[in-house]
């Protein structure tokens, strides 16, 4: 189990806004499919969380763009969890450009655990915090 999960992403040419940059709504799409395939990783995919009967919703997210990205360019998406509350725990990422290590995001997103059936928040499960190992607060030291 690694603290700091790493995502690969080829940025594509329908990632690409009016101003010719990556379009800012398409990070939120690469955070969340970075959380997903860091918690697939942990062998808690979908499945695993249907048979809790419980699942995640985001709460809020706060990100910042520090540069732009461009199609063609291969990015990776490097996220951790900093920190967790009763029915939510703290997600971090940082968006960076692997041929010359330039941090173009940094963010974070506060997840929820909901019983899927009430839609309420619940209880994060012993056996889902044992998956997960905390990273500091932060920007991600690899």
């Amino acid at each position: 189990m690694a603290a700091i999960y790493e995502h690969e992403i080829s940025v594509a040419q329908a990632d690409i806004d009016m101003q010719g940059h990556v379009n800012n709504l398409v990070y939120l799409r690469w955070m969340q499919d970075a959380a997903v395939a860091h918690s697939v990783a942990e062998n808690w995919g979908k499945r695993r969380y249907d048979e809790l009967g419980c699942g995640w919703v985001v709460r809020a997210h706060a990100i910042e763009y520090l540069s732009p990205a461009f199609a063609g360019e291969e990015l990776v998406v490097r996220t951790w969890l900093s920190d967790y509350f009763t029915a939510s725990v703290l997600r971090q990422y940082e968006i960076c450009r692997v041929d010359d290590g330039k941090k173009l995001a940094k963010a974070e997103t506060k997840w929820v655990l909901i019983d899927m059936i009430k839609r309420t928040p619940r209880r994060i499960p012993n056996e889902i915090l044992a998956a997960f190992q905390l990273a500091p607060r932060g920007e991600a030291s690899v």
